[in-house]
């Protein structure tokens, strides 16, 4: 693949050292997925789904890559691996590192191992707040609606701040 594509990412964790871990993953995306061209300050939120008492740092980054989706999302999960992700069954958990694709480019994509845009981006006041820092005017490609708009819409009442 030659063409160049936007790839947006939603980095977060909430064990150990998030912050560092968060630097490590964009220098991993940097080596491994490509040059990141646009990132958010690091924002605190509310576990969402689930109680825990550490809560969350996230940030935003878009990225420029010439993999496919399907290869960016075997590498977010291996820079996961990396930085001591451990995943063990289904729900909700702590984390030292999540990497999720918000978006690629404009495409859309619904194959059981990948859903692009992310399903549920539009009800994650942890995930719109950094996004309408760096892309507040991109349309989503399905709902057709700004990253603002959708932010002004969300029903979320998770509380989200600048760390």
């Amino acid at each position: 693949m030659d063409k160049f594509i936007d790839t947006v990412l939603l980095l977060g964790g909430n064990v150990g050292d998030t912050a560092e871990l968060l630097q490590e993953a964009c220098r991993q995306i940097e080596l491994q997925i490509g040059p990141i061209e646009k990132r958010s300050a690091l924002y605190g939120s509310e576990a969402w789904g689930f109680e825990t008492e550490q809560d969350f740092i996230n940030q935003a980054v878009v990225a420029k890559t010439n993999l496919p989706p399907h290869r960016v999302l075997e590498l977010a999960l291996e820079i996961e691996k990396q930085l001591g992700r451990k995943r063990s069954g289904n729900g909700y958990s702590s984390r030292t590192m999540d990497i999720d694709i918000i978006f690629y480019g404009n495409s859309v994509i619904d194959e059981p191992d990948l859903v692009v845009p992310h399903p549920r981006m539009h009800l994650r006041n942890f995930v719109l707040v950094p996004l309408c820092e760096i892309l507040p005017d991109f349309v989503h490609p399905v709902f057709g609606k700004t990253i603002r708009q959708l932010l002004d819409e969300c029903p979320d009442e998770g509380k989200v701040w600048k760390f």
